[in-house]
């Protein structure tokens, strides 16, 4: 349960020393409430308090960290049930499943899929996330050739095996890493609690019910482990969707730390049409996998869901924003046009994605509007001629262009006369409204 600045307040020292960079304990402990410090920074307070509030202080959700270095995937940490309350802060993450059953010319498609499922969009990356590969030959040796090439990939792995003989040796191969073991269930829960505990890797737990779920994540807990991922179970749509929906809920308002973990959906077993996986993917995007195991990353199944969970996964509080800054179009010299919009990343790679398909030689001059779009940034005074000419200025604009020509979007025509009073010696023209009619402006552009 997440705790006031009160009651933080109540357990730090109280010696008012400034060392943590804050005059008083009590603007300390609010800092502390609000994220905006850390409990290190104060010299004073005991282990003992450092560790229960380290406890108390963390999210709901506890966050897991697969993988090491710049590839690790971190999945859960969240603290509320709903985007708009907050924000959801660690996106869930697309495995692709592989089977050492597989023939070999299907598995080299699959590993060929992982590297190169990967898309641009409003400048960010989409991709896969995760490797599971999974025990279903028997065949030891197979099995580790297979583990082997997908670690050479670099991305993090998901070791699915039975055999924990197998297992021990799939993460002696892997070993610093950290894969996630799957599956430590009520047969095996000492066995796979050991092993986790001795590679200090992360560990999927499964059982048939939640009730018996939350028994083994206590039993685990008291073991030792810590990172933990759920798998309730459950293969039909609807009793995952119910179970996921419980898990978080649970958590997040019942304060349940027995199902406080981030859990992993395999819709692949659940459905056997490809289309029908996407979709029953799609809904635990929505509500609440973690970990998704797909079947198959082909561009036209997975992009959607890509997308999807850049969408829900957006700080809502926050727009999307591309840096300020002049950005060049099929290397443009002193004659060519000058354009200006705003920071907001739909509105940019609109613009941009435009301005490139007309071939034309063009200056795009990004203004920051705190990543809003033309008209709401004009009527929230943050896109005005101040602001552009501002720019203009701080720029060195007139140093790139002999032309002394700015174009503002059609909407904001009303800038004009105000531009031109700021920007004396420039001639202000009034753009297209539209995006889609920038690449017959460019044409038709004469200095």
């Amino acid at each position: 349960m997440a705790l006031t600045g009160l009651d933080i307040f109540k357990k730090l020292p109280k010696t008012n020393c400034g060392e943590c960079g804050v005059p008083t304990c009590l603007a300390f402990a609010m800092k502390l409430a609000s994220k905006q410090a850390e409990l290190d920074a104060c010299p004073y307070v005991s282990d003992e308090v450092k560790e229960e509030l380290s406890e108390a202080a963390a999210p709901p959700i506890r966050t897991v960290e697969v993988g090491f270095g710049e590839n690790a995937f971190k999945v859960g940490g969240e603290v509320v049930m709903y985007r708009h309350e907050k924000t959801f802060f660690n996106p869930c993450g697309f495995a692709l499943l592989i089977e050492d059953s597989a023939s070999g010319e299907e598995i080299e498609k699959k590993l060929s899929q992982v590297k190169s499922s990967q898309f641009e969009r409003i400048g960010q990356i989409l991709k896969a996330d995760l490797i599971a590969v999974k025990y279903s030959s028997g065949d030891e040796n197979r099995y580790l050739s297979l583990v082997n090439k997908a670690k050479d990939l670099n991305f993090p792995l998901i070791l699915i095996c039975s055999d924990e003989g197998v297992l021990k040796k799939s993460l002696e191969a892997t070993k610093g890493t950290r894969p996630l073991i799957y599956a430590a269930q009520e047969r095996n829960v000492d066995s796979m609690a050991s092993l986790a505990l001795e590679y200090q890797v992360p560990l999927a737990v499964k059982a048939d019910s939640l009730d018996n779920l939350s028994s083994l994540t206590e039993a685990l807990k008291s073991k030792g482990v810590k990172d933990i991922v759920l798998d309730p179970g459950s293969r039909s749509l609807k009793k995952t969707f119910e179970n996921l929906i419980f898990i978080r809920r649970a958590a997040i308002e019942k304060k349940v730390r027995s199902l406080g973990f981030p859990a992993i959906t395999f819709p692949n077993e659940e459905v056997s049409d490809d289309y029908f996986e996407v979709a029953y993917a799609a809904g635990y995007v929505v509500k609440y996998g973690g970990i998704v195991v797909l079947n198959d990353l082909s561009p036209e199944k997975v992009l959607p869901l890509f997308v999807l969970r850049q969408n829900i996964y957006t700080d809502p509080q926050r727009p999307m924003q591309v840096e300020e800054k002049i950005y060049e179009f099929a290397s443009p010299d002193e004659n060519s046009p000058f354009l200006v919009t705003t920071n907001f990343s739909l509105t940019y790679f609109i613009v941009s994605g435009e301005i490139e398909s007309s071939k034309i030689p063009t200056w795009l001059g990004v203004v920051n509007t705190e990543g809003l779009s033309v008209l709401t940034a004009w009527s929230a005074g943050k896109f005005t001629s101040e602001k552009i000419a501002s720019f203009v200025k701080g720029k060195s604009i007139a140093e790139r262009i002999n032309h002394k020509k700015i174009v503002i979007p059609g909407y904001v025509a009303i800038l004009k006369g105000e531009l031109e009073d700021e920007l004396p010696g420039f001639e202000i023209i009034v753009g297209p409204r539209e995006a889609g009619d920038i690449p017959a402006f460019l044409r038709e552009w004469k200095t």
